[in-house]
């Protein structure tokens, strides 16, 4: 997704590794969000159904949040075009993907 909306110019990471031969930021890419996805799967499947879904919805609105911060403190820029809402419906229905794909291969 991140090299979609790079390449749309919705939004773009100023500060990243290897700024030559990336437009993402392949620190986030690769080692971040592996991580995170890892601690959400030890989490969420020892949840009951309702408490997961609002554990998803959770993440989703933490991450909205959390890019704002991420903005101010130059990590990241969004277009005038951007709403962060769609940060937070991407990533939960992003977790609700881990989670069935987990379930799947169980």
């Amino acid at each position: 997704m991140d090299l979609l909306f790079v390449g749309k110019h919705m939004y773009a990471f100023p500060e990243r590794p290897f700024p030559g031969v990336f437009t993402i930021n392949v620190a986030f890419t690769l080692l971040i969000l592996p991580i995170f996805t890892a601690l959400f799967l030890r989490i969420v499947k020892k949840l009951p159904q309702l408490l997961r879904i609002l554990f998803i919805v959770l993440i989703g609105l933490c991450i909205s949040i959390s890019e704002q911060f991420g903005e101010k403190l130059g990590l990241f820029t969004h277009s005038e075009a951007w709403h962060h809402s769609y940060s937070f419906f991407g990533y939960s229905i992003f977790m609700f993907l881990i989670w069935k794909f987990y379930r799947w291969f169980q």
